[in-house]
Formats: C-alpha cells, structure tokens, sequence
C-alpha cells in the first residue's frame, strides 16, 4: 500500500510548488520552457506514425517471458506479461516522448543513448531527433525483439544484454555522450550508477533526463543527490522525468515546472 501512496503524495507536492513560465526568472529557463511548449503545438499532426507503432503494440495481446534486471513493475508483478500491458503500463505518454525529443534536440545529438528501450516507442521519438547514431539498451531479450519490429529507425543501435556489463562497453568507443534518458532499473543504486558511469563521458553541451524520478523513495533519493551533484548546473523536475543541463556559463538553480 504505501508504494502505491508515494506517487499520489508526491504528485501533490509538485501540484503545490510548480511554476509556470510566468514564474521563471532565469531566462535560460524561461526560453528552453517555452521552447518545449512551443515544440508540443508545432508537433501535433507530426510523428503520427509512432503513435500508430503505438496502437498496434496496445492491441497485441501476446504474452512473452521477460527478465526484469531492477524493481519491477507496481502493475504488471509476473514474468509473463501481455504487450499490450507492457506497452499500457511501461511506456511514456506521448507528450513526454516529446518532451524527451525535444531535449535531445537541443544537444548536438551525434551519440543518444536511451537506457532502457522497452517496447520502443521512445526510442523512435528519439531517433528523429538524433543526428548520429542512438544506441538502446534492453534487457530482456522479448522486448528486445519487439522493439526492432515495423521499420526500425536505421540510426539506431539495439544493444541487448545487462546494462552492468553493455553500457560500460559501448560509452568506451562511442563518446562524448550528447544525450542520454535513463529508463531502465528503477533503483537508487543503479540509477546513480548510470549516472556515474555516463558523467565522465559528457560535456556542457550535454543534457540528461532521467524517468519515473517520484517513482518510489528509492528514486526520488536518487534525483535529490544527482541534482545537487557539483557538476550539475540546472535541474528541472516536470514530475515524470527529471532533465539535468551542464552548462557552467550558467547560474546553478532548480525548477519544478508545471507540464
């Protein structure tokens, strides 16, 4: 009972606290916010494919056997899940796969790592904004499979395997990292760990988001420590998903933005 009541408190502490853009002081803040809003409208009739990718993957009721490697999933507790669970259950909505792009899009964007490809349905949202190459990484040989079906992205790489032993392997020839999203694990240990691993491979330029940050205390510990970590410039909480920029010409702030 009390993992499912951590969520609803802490979405009723960000409904208490977030900002609007009419609240932002930073001008940094304040174009990057209105560039996101601007970038929903603007982006209404596009992608339209994705979400058909979208709708298929809801309508498929195979089951498959999957290997979860961190906390599992609140609503789907057996190894073997429907797609159309996984896809109803595990995947971002479409505004954040947007938001997701958006971010990405504002980076160089020449190596995108998303950790954590599930059904991949961000992964595509990701590939259109990547100007080199994106690598995803799963776990679970099923999800690994399905992820790959009805046209895949050519710029993209799916790395298969534990994320302990592939990441390290691939962040050592394919550097510096311009964006990555962390969506894999759901634990504080491995989520820093993530973190860790990819901060000596970024730059300024950089931005990383990382998803579920309210998810449970685990992860909301893990966002707390990783926002105020000294090479952490500007952190912005929109509830769902946390976004980390690096830029040292600016002032070091954090933001809970209404989205």
């Amino acid at each position: 009972m009390k993992q499912q009541l951590y969520p609803f408190l802490s979405f009723l502490r960000y409904w208490l606290v977030k900002e609007d853009q009419f609240a932002i002081q930073s001008p940094f803040v304040f174009d990057i916010y209105n560039g996101l809003l601007g970038h929903l409208q603007q982006s209404k009739n596009e992608d339209l494919e994705i979400e058909e990718f979208r709708k298929v993957l809801l309508a498929n009721h195979e089951t498959c056997e999957i290997e979860d490697f961190g906390a599992g999933s609140k609503k789907l507790t057996t190894p073997t899940r429907k797609i159309s669970s996984v896809t109803k259950y595990s995947t971002s909505p479409r505004k954040f796969s947007q938001l997701y792009q958006f971010f990405c899009s504002k980076t160089p964007a020449l190596n995108v790592f998303e950790l954590g490809t599930c059904v991949g349905v961000n992964t595509r949202y990701l590939a259109k904004a990547t100007k080199g190459t994106l690598f995803t990484f799963e776990g679970s040989v099923a999800l690994w499979q399905k992820a790959q079906e009805f046209q895949k992205p050519q710029n993209t790489h799916y790395v298969l395997g534990n994320l302990k032993n592939s990441l390290p392997y691939i962040l050592e020839k394919n550097h510096p990292v311009d964006f990555a999203l962390l969506d894999a694990n759901h634990t504080y240990r491995a989520t820093f760990d993530y973190f860790e691993l990819l901060l000596p491979k970024i730059k300024e330029s950089s931005i990383l988001a990382i998803a579920d940050i309210h998810w449970s205390k685990e992860m909301n510990k893990a966002w707390e420590e990783i926002k105020s970590h000294p090479e952490v410039v500007i952190s912005l909480d929109f509830f769902e998903c946390g976004i980390l920029i690096f830029d040292k010409t600016l002032t070091k702030s954090h933001y809970i933005l209404h989205y």
